[in-house]
């Protein structure tokens, strides 16, 4: 019976460990969830600082354009972002809160049994020691097997007793542990309850500028129809002078390919005749997508690449074949990769633009103030190409494109992400 109960014990010892092991499993878990959170919340936070930083540098009286709303919107919705995040760390906490509760309750559970079992092996021990002497118990045997087996009994229920002491103090050091977890979680969540709430309020706030924004332009439908109209046909000619100095290269690089001794070739998918040092470069800028640097060294995208319908405006379709990037007025220009500026021109909507070589690719960089570099001039990424223009409205945006060969591509899948 003893010898049973003893195997009882050991057996609930062990499947209490173990259900303390796929505890603490679970938790590292839900800690990554956390963990990744606030690295999502730590980059937007970063975003919106920058967001700051940017539109507290426009003019002191700010204009309620097109490119305010663009701006606003952008920043509301990596608001919104922020207290999403926040609202799902609040819920992993609430989750890690119930589960230390259960796993505290069981411990209790736990340590309540080894304690009971504890007793009754001391009261036990107490009754044998009443009755019969240890030694005496050991002696009184009738044979040596029966001597062997009672020793061996007698080491077996000290061991039993000296694990159970252990464990009970394991189980209530962990059990204090826990306390401390749950009541730092606890902390946590208020704070971050707390944190939202502030972000809720700045949410709120930016959503009310947004509407403004809006409600005024809404009252300058003519005004808004004439410049759509006027910045589609500047769109136009910017595209016009893109896909000439475009068919420039090609014509060149299919003449130099025509020479007796030419080394270029031409690959299926290729819109060009190519050297073995240009294809290289062809074939390193394309492998760099999605980690290309930024244009500019701060900035936000106020602008994607593709058909838009217009923010205020209903039926209206605004097409942009590149992005616009808001960053602080004054800010230099560098190129994403290296190559060879094809064209420096000057179109009228767009300011100073440079149209830069990448084998069979090409980058675009418009609503320059000047430009530093020539037709014909070697670049290195990240080399400066210029200035960014401000407008009338204080606000400071380059306008950025990529091609290939005469495709046009969407700019933000080949830059990193930010």
């Amino acid at each position: 019976m003893k010898r049973d109960r003893s195997n009882r014990l050991l057996t609930f010892i062990f499947f209490g460990l173990l259900g303390i092991l796929w505890s603490i499993d679970g938790f590292g878990q839900i800690s990554k969830t956390r963990e990744e959170l606030e690295r999502q919340k730590a980059e937007i936070q970063a975003k919106l600082r920058e967001f700051d930083v940017i539109l507290r540098q426009t003019t002191a009286t700010k204009r309620e354009t097109i490119g305010s709303l663009n701006a606003i919107t952008r920043q509301f919705q990596a608001q919104n972002r922020l207290v999403n995040t926040l609202d799902r760390e609040v819920k992993v906490l609430d989750t890690e809160i119930r589960e230390t509760e259960s796993k505290i309750n069981q411990l209790e559970l736990d340590l309540k049994e080894l304690k009971a079992e504890y007793s009754r092996m001391i009261y036990n021990t107490s009754k044998l020691n009443r009755n019969l002497s240890i030694v005496a118990f050991v002696f009184s045997s009738a044979n040596f097997n029966q001597l062997y087996m009672r020793l061996k009994y007698l080491k077996q229920y000290a061991d039993s007793r000296k694990q159970q002491a252990e464990q009970i103090e394991t189980i209530t050091a962990q059990l204090a542990e826990e306390r401390v977890q749950l009541d730092a979680r606890k902390a946590d969540k208020v704070t971050i309850l707390a944190e939202a709430q502030e972000e809720r309020k700045k949410l709120e706030a930016l959503r009310k500028e947004q509407q403004v924004i809006v409600n005024s332009l809404t009252k300058k439908e003519r005004t808004i129809r004439s410049q759509i109209t006027a910045t589609k046909k500047q769109q136009q000619q910017l595209e016009a002078m893109i896909r000439e100095a475009i068919e420039e290269e090609i014509r060149l690089a299919e003449a130099a390919a025509a020479k007796a001794n030419s080394t270029a070739t031409k690959s299926p998918d290729s819109s060009m005749p190519m050297t073995p040092e240009v294809a290289a470069l062809s074939s390193s800028f394309a492998g760099n997508r999605g980690r290309l640097p930024w244009p500019v060294e701060t900035g936000f995208i106020t602008q994607t690449y593709g058909d838009h319908p217009h923010p205020t405006l209903r039926g209206i379709t605004v097409p942009s074949d590149g992005i616009n990037i808001r960053t602080q007025p004054n800010s230099t220009v560098r190129t994403v990769f290296d190559g060879v500026v094809a064209k420096v021109a000057s179109m009228p909507g767009y300011g100073e633009t440079v149209l830069i070589k990448h084998g069979e690719y090409y980058t675009l960089y418009s609503k320059l103030s000047s430009t530093s570099v020539k037709s014909g001039q070697t670049v290195k990424a990240k080399d400066v190409i210029g200035k960014v223009a401000t407008n009338s409205d204080g606000e400071a945006e380059i306008h950025f494109q990529t091609w290939k060969g005469l495709q046009k591509m969407d700019p933000a899948s080949w830059i990193s992400s930010r």
